[in-house]
Protein backbone atom coordinates (compact mmCIF):
# COMPACT_ATOMS: atom_id res chain seq x y z
CA UNK A 1 0.00 0.00 0.00
CA UNK A 2 1.38 3.39 -0.99
CA UNK A 3 -0.22 6.75 -0.30
CA UNK A 4 1.05 10.26 -0.85
CA UNK A 5 2.28 12.44 1.96
CA UNK A 6 0.10 15.42 2.88
CA UNK A 7 1.81 18.45 4.37
CA UNK A 8 -0.67 19.62 6.98
CA UNK A 9 1.46 22.59 7.95
CA UNK A 10 1.41 23.82 4.37
CA UNK A 11 -2.35 23.24 4.17
CA UNK A 12 -2.89 25.60 7.10
CA UNK A 13 -0.15 27.98 5.99
CA UNK A 14 1.89 27.73 9.21
CA UNK A 15 5.47 26.76 10.01
CA UNK A 16 6.37 23.39 11.53
CA UNK A 17 7.20 25.08 14.84
CA UNK A 18 3.92 27.04 14.95
CA UNK A 19 2.23 27.34 18.33
CA UNK A 20 -1.17 25.78 19.00
CA UNK A 21 -2.64 29.28 19.07
CA UNK A 22 -1.21 30.07 15.63
CA UNK A 23 -2.55 26.78 14.27
CA UNK A 24 -6.00 27.51 15.69
CA UNK A 25 -6.05 31.03 14.23
CA UNK A 26 -4.97 29.79 10.80
CA UNK A 27 -7.61 27.09 10.87
CA UNK A 28 -10.44 29.44 11.83
CA UNK A 29 -9.56 31.81 9.03
CA UNK A 30 -9.41 29.10 6.35
CA UNK A 31 -12.45 27.20 7.63
CA UNK A 32 -14.60 30.30 7.39
CA UNK A 33 -13.23 31.06 3.93
CA UNK A 34 -14.03 27.63 2.50
CA UNK A 35 -17.07 26.56 4.54
CA UNK A 36 -19.78 25.09 2.27
CA UNK A 37 -22.46 27.36 3.73
CA UNK A 38 -20.52 30.37 2.50
CA UNK A 39 -19.61 28.74 -0.83
CA UNK A 40 -22.75 26.95 -2.04
CA UNK A 41 -22.24 24.55 -4.98
CA UNK A 42 -18.49 25.23 -5.02
CA UNK A 43 -16.75 21.85 -5.23
CA UNK A 44 -13.28 23.37 -5.00
CA UNK A 45 -14.15 25.18 -1.76
CA UNK A 46 -15.69 21.98 -0.40
CA UNK A 47 -12.47 20.09 -1.11
CA UNK A 48 -10.39 22.83 0.52
CA UNK A 49 -12.64 22.73 3.56
CA UNK A 50 -12.09 18.98 3.92
CA UNK A 51 -8.32 19.41 3.63
CA UNK A 52 -8.24 22.21 6.21
CA UNK A 53 -10.43 20.21 8.55
CA UNK A 54 -8.19 17.15 8.23
CA UNK A 55 -5.02 19.15 8.83
CA UNK A 56 -6.44 20.76 11.94
CA UNK A 57 -7.67 17.42 13.29
CA UNK A 58 -4.04 16.30 13.42
CA UNK A 59 -2.16 19.45 14.35
CA UNK A 60 -4.52 20.58 17.11
CA UNK A 61 -3.92 17.34 19.03
CA UNK A 62 -0.43 17.15 20.61
CA UNK A 63 -0.34 13.33 20.41
CA UNK A 64 -1.43 13.17 16.79
CA UNK A 65 0.89 16.01 15.87
CA UNK A 66 3.80 14.17 17.48
CA UNK A 67 3.01 10.98 15.54
CA UNK A 68 2.71 12.99 12.36
CA UNK A 69 6.04 14.78 12.94
CA UNK A 70 7.79 11.46 13.61
CA UNK A 71 6.97 10.15 10.15
CA UNK A 72 10.14 11.76 8.85
CA UNK A 73 11.45 14.74 6.93
CA UNK A 74 11.53 12.79 3.67
CA UNK A 75 7.76 13.02 3.49
CA UNK A 76 7.92 16.79 3.07
CA UNK A 77 8.88 16.30 -0.58
CA UNK A 78 5.65 14.55 -1.47
CA UNK A 79 7.26 11.12 -1.75
CA UNK A 80 5.22 7.96 -1.43
CA UNK A 81 5.74 6.03 1.77
CA UNK A 82 5.06 2.75 3.45
CA UNK A 83 3.02 2.87 6.66
CA UNK A 84 4.85 2.17 9.94
CA UNK A 85 5.13 -1.44 11.15
CA UNK A 86 1.95 -2.85 12.59
CA UNK A 87 -0.35 -0.86 10.31
CA UNK A 88 -0.62 -3.62 7.68
CA UNK A 89 -3.33 -5.54 9.48
CA UNK A 90 -5.41 -2.56 10.55
CA UNK A 91 -8.85 -2.46 8.92
CA UNK A 92 -10.47 0.95 8.73
CA UNK A 93 -14.26 1.28 8.75
CA UNK A 94 -15.90 4.63 8.02
CA UNK A 95 -19.60 5.30 8.00
CA UNK A 96 -22.18 3.32 9.89
CA UNK A 97 -25.85 2.51 9.75
CA UNK A 98 -26.68 6.18 10.12
CA UNK A 99 -25.06 7.10 6.85
CA UNK A 100 -21.72 8.62 5.96
CA UNK A 101 -20.62 12.21 5.54
CA UNK A 102 -22.31 14.24 2.87
CA UNK A 103 -18.98 15.57 1.63
CA UNK A 104 -18.15 12.25 -0.02
CA UNK A 105 -15.58 9.79 1.35
CA UNK A 106 -13.89 10.21 4.74
CA UNK A 107 -10.51 11.69 5.47
CA UNK A 108 -7.71 11.10 2.97
CA UNK A 109 -5.95 7.77 2.64
CA UNK A 110 -2.95 9.36 4.30
CA UNK A 111 -4.96 10.27 7.38
CA UNK A 112 -6.77 6.95 7.49
CA UNK A 113 -3.52 5.02 7.23
CA UNK A 114 -1.81 6.85 10.09
CA UNK A 115 -4.72 7.69 12.38
CA UNK A 116 -7.63 5.53 11.29
CA UNK A 117 -7.01 2.93 13.99
CA UNK A 118 -7.74 5.55 16.62
CA UNK A 119 -11.41 5.58 15.67
CA UNK A 120 -12.64 2.29 14.25
CA UNK A 121 -16.33 1.53 13.85
CA UNK A 122 -18.57 4.28 15.08
CA UNK A 123 -15.74 6.79 14.81
CA UNK A 124 -15.93 10.36 13.61
CA UNK A 125 -17.28 9.50 10.18
CA UNK A 126 -20.25 7.46 11.28
CA UNK A 127 -23.68 8.92 11.70
CA UNK A 128 -25.72 11.19 9.48
CA UNK A 129 -25.93 14.91 9.09
CA UNK A 130 -24.74 17.35 6.53
CA UNK A 131 -21.59 18.31 8.40
CA UNK A 132 -20.91 14.97 10.06
CA UNK A 133 -17.36 14.87 8.74
CA UNK A 134 -16.67 18.35 10.00
CA UNK A 135 -17.96 17.48 13.46
CA UNK A 136 -15.84 14.34 13.62
CA UNK A 137 -12.84 16.18 12.26
CA UNK A 138 -12.84 18.47 15.27
CA UNK A 139 -13.13 15.58 17.68
CA UNK A 140 -15.88 17.02 19.85
CA UNK A 141 -15.77 20.61 21.00
CA UNK A 142 -14.39 22.72 18.21
CA UNK A 143 -12.62 26.07 18.45
CA UNK A 144 -15.86 27.94 17.78
CA UNK A 145 -17.67 26.30 20.71
CA UNK A 146 -20.15 23.45 20.66
CA UNK A 147 -19.65 20.08 19.04
CA UNK A 148 -17.42 21.07 16.17
CA UNK A 149 -18.70 22.70 13.00
CA UNK A 150 -22.42 22.09 13.15
CA UNK A 151 -24.42 24.20 10.75
CA UNK A 152 -25.36 26.72 13.44
CA UNK A 153 -21.71 27.25 14.30
CA UNK A 154 -21.33 29.10 11.03
CA UNK A 155 -24.21 31.45 11.54
CA UNK A 156 -24.01 34.01 8.74
CA UNK A 157 -26.17 37.04 8.13
CA UNK A 158 -28.24 36.88 4.97
CA UNK A 159 -27.49 39.08 2.02
CA UNK A 160 -28.97 42.55 1.78
CA UNK A 161 -31.54 43.12 -0.93
CA UNK A 162 -32.64 46.24 -2.79
CA UNK A 163 -35.75 47.17 -4.73
CA UNK A 164 -37.37 50.33 -6.09
CA UNK A 165 -40.07 52.20 -4.20
CA UNK A 166 -42.07 54.54 -6.43
CA UNK A 167 -43.55 57.54 -4.62
CA UNK A 168 -45.58 60.52 -5.67
CA UNK A 169 -44.06 63.85 -4.77
CA UNK A 170 -46.79 64.37 -2.17
CA UNK A 171 -46.00 61.00 -0.52
CA UNK A 172 -42.31 61.82 -0.39
CA UNK A 173 -42.99 65.29 1.05
CA UNK A 174 -45.45 64.24 3.74
CA UNK A 175 -44.16 60.77 4.58
CA UNK A 176 -46.39 58.25 6.31
CA UNK A 177 -47.27 54.59 5.89
CA UNK A 178 -47.45 52.69 2.63
CA UNK A 179 -48.24 49.02 2.00
CA UNK A 180 -45.78 47.38 -0.35
CA UNK A 181 -46.14 43.92 -1.92
CA UNK A 182 -42.94 42.28 -3.13
CA UNK A 183 -42.00 38.94 -4.60
CA UNK A 184 -39.20 37.09 -2.84
CA UNK A 185 -37.40 33.84 -3.57
CA UNK A 186 -37.27 31.35 -0.71
CA UNK A 187 -36.30 27.72 -0.30
CA UNK A 188 -39.22 25.32 -0.19
CA UNK A 189 -39.51 22.12 1.89
CA UNK A 190 -37.73 20.25 -0.90
CA UNK A 191 -34.85 22.73 -0.86
CA UNK A 192 -35.75 24.15 -4.25
CA UNK A 193 -36.27 27.91 -4.70
CA UNK A 194 -39.76 29.21 -5.20
CA UNK A 195 -41.30 32.69 -5.41
CA UNK A 196 -43.88 33.99 -2.97
CA UNK A 197 -45.53 37.34 -2.28
CA UNK A 198 -44.46 39.35 0.73
CA UNK A 199 -46.46 42.32 2.05
CA UNK A 200 -44.71 44.99 4.09
CA UNK A 201 -45.98 48.07 5.91
CA UNK A 202 -43.37 50.72 5.15
CA UNK A 203 -42.89 53.89 7.17
CA UNK A 204 -41.78 56.65 4.82
CA UNK A 205 -39.81 59.45 6.50
CA UNK A 206 -41.14 62.88 5.49
CA UNK A 207 -39.05 64.69 2.90
CA UNK A 208 -37.29 61.69 1.29
CA UNK A 209 -35.49 62.61 -1.91
CA UNK A 210 -35.13 60.84 -5.23
CA UNK A 211 -32.50 58.10 -5.05
CA UNK A 212 -32.40 57.97 -1.25
CA UNK A 213 -32.74 54.61 0.50
CA UNK A 214 -35.09 53.41 3.21
CA UNK A 215 -33.67 50.51 5.26
CA UNK A 216 -35.95 47.75 6.49
CA UNK A 217 -33.98 45.73 9.03
CA UNK A 218 -34.24 41.95 8.75
CA UNK A 219 -36.37 41.96 5.59
CA UNK A 220 -33.62 40.85 3.20
CA UNK A 221 -32.40 37.37 2.32
CA UNK A 222 -32.62 34.80 5.13
CA UNK A 223 -29.47 34.01 7.09
CA UNK A 224 -27.57 30.74 7.05
CA UNK A 225 -27.10 28.40 9.97
CA UNK A 226 -29.55 30.31 12.13
CA UNK A 227 -27.96 33.67 11.36
CA UNK A 228 -30.09 36.83 11.08
CA UNK A 229 -31.71 37.86 7.84
CA UNK A 230 -30.18 40.64 5.79
CA UNK A 231 -31.73 44.05 5.32
CA UNK A 232 -34.00 45.30 2.56
CA UNK A 233 -33.21 48.68 1.04
CA UNK A 234 -35.94 50.58 -0.78
CA UNK A 235 -34.47 52.99 -3.32
CA UNK A 236 -36.86 55.91 -3.71
CA UNK A 237 -37.96 56.85 -7.22
CA UNK A 238 -40.08 59.97 -7.45
CA UNK A 239 -42.80 59.85 -10.07
CA UNK A 240 -43.24 62.74 -12.53
CA UNK A 241 -45.54 65.52 -11.36
CA UNK A 242 -47.82 67.75 -13.41
CA UNK A 243 -46.89 70.96 -11.55
CA UNK A 244 -43.45 70.49 -10.07
CA UNK A 245 -39.93 69.46 -11.04
CA UNK A 246 -37.34 68.21 -8.56
CA UNK A 247 -33.79 69.47 -8.23
CA UNK A 248 -32.21 67.66 -5.29
CA UNK A 249 -34.07 68.90 -2.23
CA UNK A 250 -35.60 71.86 -4.04
CA UNK A 251 -38.76 71.70 -6.09
CA UNK A 252 -39.47 74.03 -8.99
CA UNK A 253 -42.81 75.37 -10.18
CA UNK A 254 -43.25 77.32 -13.40
CA UNK A 255 -45.63 80.23 -12.77
CA UNK A 256 -47.32 81.78 -15.82
CA UNK A 257 -47.36 85.59 -15.54
CA UNK A 258 -48.96 88.17 -17.85
CA UNK A 259 -46.68 90.92 -19.24
CA UNK A 260 -48.47 93.61 -17.28
CA UNK A 261 -48.28 91.53 -14.06
CA UNK A 262 -44.54 91.21 -14.51
CA UNK A 263 -44.17 94.90 -15.29
CA UNK A 264 -46.53 96.33 -12.66
CA UNK A 265 -46.21 93.64 -10.00
CA UNK A 266 -49.01 91.44 -8.68
CA UNK A 267 -50.08 89.10 -5.92
CA UNK A 268 -50.71 85.65 -7.35
CA UNK A 269 -51.81 82.25 -6.04
CA UNK A 270 -48.97 79.70 -6.19
CA UNK A 271 -49.44 75.94 -5.59
CA UNK A 272 -47.15 74.19 -3.11
CA UNK A 273 -47.06 70.64 -1.74
CA UNK A 274 -48.86 71.96 1.33
CA UNK A 275 -51.56 73.83 -0.56
CA UNK A 276 -51.77 77.17 -2.36
CA UNK A 277 -50.15 80.32 -0.97
CA UNK A 278 -50.32 83.98 -2.01
CA UNK A 279 -47.05 85.29 -3.43
CA UNK A 280 -46.07 88.81 -4.37
CA UNK A 281 -44.53 89.30 -7.79
CA UNK A 282 -42.29 92.40 -7.61
CA UNK A 283 -42.73 95.09 -10.29
CA UNK A 284 -40.25 94.68 -13.14
CA UNK A 285 -39.94 90.88 -12.78
CA UNK A 286 -38.33 89.27 -15.85
CA UNK A 287 -39.18 85.97 -17.45
CA UNK A 288 -37.00 83.11 -16.11
CA UNK A 289 -36.46 84.85 -12.78
CA UNK A 290 -36.83 82.53 -9.77
CA UNK A 291 -38.57 83.57 -6.58
CA UNK A 292 -38.06 81.51 -3.43
CA UNK A 293 -40.53 80.01 -0.95
CA UNK A 294 -38.31 78.86 1.88
CA UNK A 295 -38.86 75.48 3.51
CA UNK A 296 -41.38 74.30 0.95
CA UNK A 297 -39.08 71.67 -0.57
CA UNK A 298 -37.97 68.17 0.40
CA UNK A 299 -35.78 67.11 3.30
CA UNK A 300 -36.07 67.70 7.03
CA UNK A 301 -34.92 70.18 9.61
CA UNK A 302 -32.10 72.51 8.73
CA UNK A 303 -31.49 70.63 5.47
CA UNK A 304 -35.00 71.12 4.14
CA UNK A 305 -35.09 72.48 0.64
CA UNK A 306 -37.10 75.34 -0.86
CA UNK A 307 -39.68 75.78 -3.57
CA UNK A 308 -38.43 77.88 -6.45
CA UNK A 309 -41.08 79.71 -8.41
CA UNK A 310 -39.84 80.38 -11.93
CA UNK A 311 -41.60 83.20 -13.72
CA UNK A 312 -42.79 82.35 -17.22
CA UNK A 313 -44.16 85.41 -19.02
CA UNK A 314 -47.06 84.51 -21.26
CA UNK A 315 -48.39 86.71 -24.06
CA UNK A 316 -51.80 86.34 -25.70
CA UNK A 317 -51.71 84.53 -29.05
CA UNK A 318 -54.83 86.28 -30.31
CA UNK A 319 -55.37 90.00 -29.64
CA UNK A 320 -58.62 91.89 -29.84
CA UNK A 321 -58.58 95.16 -31.77
CA UNK A 322 -58.49 97.09 -28.51
CA UNK A 323 -55.62 95.00 -27.09
CA UNK A 324 -53.68 95.43 -30.28
CA UNK A 325 -54.22 99.18 -30.17
CA UNK A 326 -53.03 99.38 -26.56
CA UNK A 327 -49.89 97.32 -27.26
CA UNK A 328 -49.13 99.61 -30.21
CA UNK A 329 -49.50 102.66 -27.98
CA UNK A 330 -47.18 101.07 -25.41
CA UNK A 331 -44.61 100.27 -28.06
CA UNK A 332 -44.70 103.85 -29.31
CA UNK A 333 -44.54 105.35 -25.85
CA UNK A 334 -42.02 103.04 -24.11
CA UNK A 335 -38.31 103.74 -24.16
CA UNK A 336 -37.48 100.24 -22.89
CA UNK A 337 -34.67 98.54 -24.84
CA UNK A 338 -34.77 94.79 -24.05
CA UNK A 339 -31.64 94.04 -26.16
CA UNK A 340 -29.54 97.00 -25.05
Amino acid sequence: MSVSYKDYYQTLGVSRDASQEDISKAFKKLARKYHPDLNPNDKEAETKFKEVNEAYEVLKDPDKRKRYDQLGADWEHGQNFEPPPGYENVRFTFGGPGGGAQFGSGFSDFFETIFGDLFGQGGPHSGGGRYQQARGGFGGAGPFGGAGFAEHDFAAKGQNAETTLELSLEEAFKGGHKTLTLQEQTAGPDGRPHVQNKTLDVTIPPGVTDGSKIRLSGQGSPGRGGGPAGDLYLRVKLLPHSQFRVDGQNIIHDLPVAPWEAALGATLSVPTLEGSVEMKIPPGTSGGQKLRLRGKGLGRGAKKGDQLVQVVIKVPKHLSEKEKELFEQLAAESRFQPRA
